[in-house]
């Protein structure tokens, strides 16, 4: 099963040549390797590169055990560098090198070679490179399959996909498994036996059981407003926790680290300036979520809003969560201020749309509390309901854009 990570392909294309160190990050088992050693290997042939001017070197292969000292790598690089043409550089695994960035630092004087580096585990995050080669490295973020990239291999009908892909997620190998026990027993080992103990050895976690509760905690809460200080609060009245919010904060900063949750802000949309503690936490494959929980709490409504956040992510939009205030009049003559919340404010450069995940807006009175929020922001910019039910796509007589779901994740005809 091949899936052709075009939308990945094209910026590592586009990037080539640019001087940088080529940083390709992204959660544990989405892939990474394979875009790189494989389909980026392939397209550079298709360019008529010659396979002798590719430099691939995996470092977690036991043939290449010498090559984990710094010294031995570089001198075994610049020994494949025999004339003045472009060569290209893959290092996997590239953490396996006691003080790797020696190593990238030496090969970004050489004027003839473009390196490609990909690394995981608990001694190895993107920030530790980026850090180290601020203004000199380039990051290709990678997420798990999209749900188009998922549709183009299953062989199956969208509804059939819709809920294979939001029970079981979108890693690469998942794709290929046949039943719910081989996906479930993947999932679960891979979170218990790969992600957990990457960030508890990593960072020296003493109280794995109270991290494993936090884990539990986000969860179960997907799409709900959260912060530090109230999650340590019900973690001292329900399990006698002496927890602090700077605990809890340093948990949410590492599980973002290793890429497993990602954390998006509340920006007020008139105020135009971002608030509060308080952030919603989705997880980057929903099928790892899923598989935490115990397959237990399916709801659609609010997996189905991850995966909307998770595929603007994909489309390399910028996201927050939208909020506005406005006054109303009750009915004792009194003024009370109502908040509300738009789902998603994406912005990619000077482009910016506002989307509403809506499971069902069927009924008039839940079509005008969708729209509540959209309709009250007063500027220009394109403004989406997603549904879940198939709609043809239209604008109602606020201007706002319909769309279904299942129009939104693959008819990229439709521009949004």
């Amino acid at each position: 099963m091949i899936i052709e990570r075009q939308s990945y392909l094209n910026q590592l294309d586009s990037k080539k040549h640019n001087g940088m160190i080529k940083i390709i990050t992204g959660l544990r088992r989405s892939g990474k390797s394979y875009l790189l050693f494989n389909l980026f290997y392939e397209k550079l042939l298709s360019q008529g590169i010659d396979d002798n001017h590719i430099i691939r070197i995996q470092l977690d292969d036991l043939e290449n055990i010498t090559l984990r000292e710094k010294l031995s790598l570089y001198n075994s690089i610049k020994a494949k560098i025999i004339d003045n043409q472009m060569y290209y550089c893959f290092l996997d695994e590239i953490q396996l090198v006691d003080d790797f960035e020696e190593v990238l630092n030496s090969l970004l004087h050489v004027p003839n070679i473009d390196v490609y580096v990909t690394g995981s585990n608990s001694r190895f995050l993107v920030k530790d490179v980026i850090t180290e080669f601020r203004g000199r490295g380039d990051e290709i973020r990678v997420f798990p399959l999209s749900f188009e990239e998922y549709f183009s291999v299953c062989d199956c009908d969208f509804e059939t996909a819709w809920i294979d892909y939001y029970t079981y997620g979108g890693l690469p190998l998942v794709a290929s498994m046949k039943n719910h026990k081989e996906k479930s027993d993947y999932l679960k080992s891979l979170f218990s036996k790969v992600y957990i103990t990457d960030v508890v050895d990593r960072y020296k976690i003493r109280n794995k059981k109270e991290f494993e509760a936090l884990l539990d905690v986000l969860a179960s809460g997907i799409g709900s407003l959260t912060n530090p200080l109230n999650i340590a609060n019900t973690f001292k009245a329900k399990e006698k926790s002496s927890i602090t919010n700077k605990t809890v904060s340093s948990y949410l900063s590492y599980l973002e680290d290793a890429f497993l949750t990602q954390s998006v802000q509340r920006f007020n949309i008139k105020g135009r300036k971002y608030i509060g503690a308080n952030k919603k936490i989705y997880f980057t494959d929903i099928g790892l979520r899923n598989a935490r929980l115990n397959f237990r709490q399916l709801e659609e409504t609010n997996i189905m809003e991850n995966i909307i956040y998770s595929e603007l992510r994909y489309r390399n939009y910028d996201v927050d969560i939208g909020t506005m205030e406005y006054n109303k009049t009750d009915k004792n003559g009194q003024n009370k201020k109502i908040q509300l919340e738009c789902d998603f404010v994406a912005n990619e450069g000077t482009k910016r749309i506002y989307v509403q995940s809506a499971y069902d807006i069927s009924v008039p009175e839940k079509k005008a509390q969708e729209e509540n929020s959209l309709r009250r922001i007063s500027d220009s910019f394109k403004k989406i309901i997603i549904q879940r039910q198939q709609v043809i796509p239209h604008y109602d007589d606020n201007g706002i854009f319909i769309i279904s779901l299942k129009d939104f994740l693959l008819n990229k005809e439709i521009n949004l």
